[in-house]
């Protein structure tokens, strides 16, 4: 399972680290700031969207910089960025503090994911980042799972000192990450073509299509990690149901992610893949509604087949995500792309939990419906706004020969 010396294996360790200390910070820090910090629950609410609202703020630039300087040394710099302002939580001791630490580490974080999408653009051959980038996604979710583990030992223990230990845990760990990083080698910036705009991916409506279609798919995020914890307590499933969710879905991320990214690296094979990701999502929404006025026993049994046809659906359509957002992407503004794509995934971070939550909760077994047809109404219009994106490339090409 380890990959071959080079950059594919140093990249692994850095997001093992990385993807480790965001494990121990996630399962510690809302009781941090709650039980610790005394916080109240709608400041700590506040505080996180203005810091998803901050994220926005950091992938376009991070993107563009990454074109100008060469993407490991943003990569290196933001990761270590994040790891001395996760540190800087220890001091808040009010909700003034927490908001600011709380921005800069989610524009630091946001960043950081610009510029490690564009390293493994310019690392990694074409052919191969599709598949690396589901390995790394894998890595992740292994991450995830052992700094929770790990992030345990605080929560039994609950005083200030354990929280503390976890926090600055968290900062060590992304300072070694970058430290990792720099052990893969450098991507030298591509010259822009001379009389070239250059923030080249605003004019590009095709691709701006494409990440907001991607915008919409990514909902299946917050939709898993917030929304279904509420729904399983709706319907009277047992809360046991919500940690069962949540092993389901690492597991077989962890296992299936690579295999179910093949003929995902050219735009066809990716196009078909969120297409195919948008018909899951609504089957394991129809599913999801049919828990409602169940027995228990039928309300677990669909919320489980629910939740393994949610994670077939993420799965391909992380892997569509990939292969579309580098193969549209001119060399040298390979950085704007990621980084414009990037903000779909923290656009729909930002306003998914407030929206679902609406719709869902307020609507019952009707919003999981709605929500549903507007999964597989994005996923299907994703193969005709690819064959318009590669049209218009071909337009270029051709105005640019002659």
């Amino acid at each position: 399972m380890l990959p071959e010396p080079g950059p594919v294996r140093a990249l692994s360790l850095a997001v093992l680290l990385r993807s480790t200390g965001r494990g121990l910070f996630l399962t510690v820090s809302v009781l941090y700031f709650l039980n610790v910090v005394g916080l109240s629950e709608t400041q700590v609410g506040l505080g996180l969207t203005i810091a998803g609202l901050a994220g926005l703020l950091g992938s376009l630039p991070a993107g563009r910089l990454c074109d100008v300087i060469g993407p490991r040394a943003v990569n290196v710099a933001f990761c270590a960025a994040g790891g001395l302002l996760v540190a800087c939580y220890g001091f808040v001791t009010g909700f003034v503090g927490f908001a600011l630490v709380a921005a800069l580490v989610s524009f630091a974080e946001a960043a950081d994911g610009t510029a490690r999408a564009t390293l493994i653009g310019g690392a990694v051959p074409a052919e191969r980042r599709v598949e690396v980038r589901a390995y790394l996604r894998a890595v992740t979710n292994v991450g995830w799972s052992l700094g929770g583990l790990v992030a345990m030992i605080a929560l039994a223990v609950g005083t200030r000192p354990a929280y503390l230990v976890m926090l600055y845990g968290c900062a060590a760990a992304y300072l070694a990450s970058a430290a990792l990083t720099l052990r893969v080698p450098d991507v030298q910036p591509v010259a822009k073509p001379k009389d070239g705009p250059t923030w080249v991916v605003l004019r590009d409506r095709p691709y701006a299509l494409l990440a907001v279609l991607n915008a919409i798919l990514v909902i299946h995020g917050p939709l898993l990690m917030v929304i279904l914890p509420m729904w399983v307590k709706h319907v009277g499933a047992p809360n046991l149901m919500v940690a069962a969710i949540g092993l389901i879905n690492t597991v077989m991320v962890t296992f299936l992610q690579v295999r179910l990214s093949r003929n995902t690296h050219d735009l066809t094979g990716s196009a078909n893949a969120q297409r195919r990701a948008g018909v899951l999502l609504l089957l394991a929404c129809g599913l999801f509604a049919l828990a409602a006025g169940q027995p228990e026993w039928l309300a677990i049994t669909v919320l489980a087949a629910g939740a393994i046809l949610h994670v077939f659906g993420e799965i391909l359509q992380a892997a569509g995500s990939w292969g579309l957002s580098y193969e549209l992407a001119p060399a040298h503004a390979l950085g704007q792309y990621q980084g414009l794509y990037n903000m779909s995934w923290q656009a729909a971070n930002v306003a998914a939990p407030a929206l679902l939550t609406a719709v869902i909760i307020g609507w019952g077994w009707p919003g999981w419906l709605l929500i549903g047809l507007v999964f597989v109404a994005a996923g299907c219009a994703v193969p005709p706004a690819t064959r318009w994106a590669e049209r218009s490339r071909a337009r270029e090409a051709v105005a640019v020969t002659a």
